[in-house]
């Protein structure tokens, strides 16, 4: 735990990636992550994935693609034998909570790609995290609009409706198809929350701070 929080510092300011594992190279959203990663990475940002295949290989794929730094937080399951041949630097955990604890702390914005059940707990849990305002103005994205428009239908006409949640709460993300306005949507909010500058030196044209500002 201690060493995952070492190397991952190291590596921030960092966007995860968060989608299935089935996705196939063929499928149409496979290229839409691989392309919003290619961006989202060129900005300077280290591109994080559960290392596996599917969306976390697309994503750890462009970021590789854009010279920029790809991390697979890799866990040890019985259907993945190994990290993706797209990261380039793999951080295992043996426990969910740990990784999703790491993977939390030094993020600056969330890309969560068409995926199942994980995929579902992700960003709800991110979603509660927003809500209850231990993260504050994260930029999160769901990319695919015909994947997610039924799940935030039922987010309107049930959860609101039902006063489960706040109006304000269907605004905690942005739902697009677009790589470009995916990475303008992150780039926008993390740069001024976290006074995030160009310039710096390397593959990374964004310089931070040392010391993430805490709420």
């Amino acid at each position: 735990f201690r060493r995952a929080f070492e190397v991952v510092g190291e590596l921030s300011p960092c966007i995860p990636f968060f989608g299935s594992a089935r996705t196939r190279p063929d499928d149409p959203l496979y290229e839409t992550c691989r392309a919003t990663a290619y961006l989202v990475a060129k900005e300077g940002f280290t591109v994080m994935t559960g290392g596996g295949p599917g969306m976390m290989e697309a994503a750890n794929r462009g970021a590789s693609e854009a010279g920029g730094r790809s991390m697979g937080a890799t866990i040890r399951l019985e259907h993945e034998e190994a990290a993706n041949p797209y990261v380039t630097r793999e951080v295992p955990f043996e426990h969910f909570f740990a990784r999703k604890t790491v993977m939390v702390k030094y993020s600056y914005g969330f890309v969560v790609m068409p995926g199942g059940l994980g995929t579902l707990d992700e960003f709800f849990e991110i979603m509660t995290l927003i809500q209850c305002r231990k993260l504050r103005e994260f930029p999160v994205v769901l990319m695919g609009m015909d994947y997610w428009s039924g799940l935030v239908d039922f987010m309107s006409s049930q959860l609101l409706a039902r006063e489960m949640i706040s109006p304000e709460d269907l605004n905690l993300f942005h739902m697009t198809d677009d790589p470009r306005s995916a990475c303008a949507f992150i780039s926008k909010i993390a740069v001024r929350r976290f006074k995030l500058h160009k310039g710096a030196p390397s593959a990374c044209i964004l310089d931070w701070n040392q010391h993430r500002a805490r709420p």
